[in-house]
């Protein structure tokens, strides 16, 4: 992972958090770093997700609770 454009950062973790990183890195034969750089990306990518989602779903129509609940009912599925 030498990539001159990285940057350095200091992440201060919970020991117990710091203790499973450190067990996991060497059971994975991979940095700190690089675990958690994924698990950033991993976050971002969930994130960029309910993003698009939620810009999709803007363009729905809007519909009141109570007019869902009474459509429900006069439907008989509740």
């Amino acid at each position: 992972m030498k990539d001159s454009a990285q940057k350095r950062a200091t992440v201060y973790f919970e020991p117990h958090l710091h203790h499973a990183l450190r067990l996991k890195a060497a059971e994975t034969d991979r940095s700190i770093s690089e675990l958690v750089n994924d698990a950033v990306k991993a976050a971002l990518l969930e994130d960029a997700t309910d993003i698009e989602a939620f810009d999709v779903r803007e363009k729905e129509s809007d519909c009141a609770f109570e007019d869902v609940v009474k459509d429900l009912k006069r439907r008989g599925k509740i």
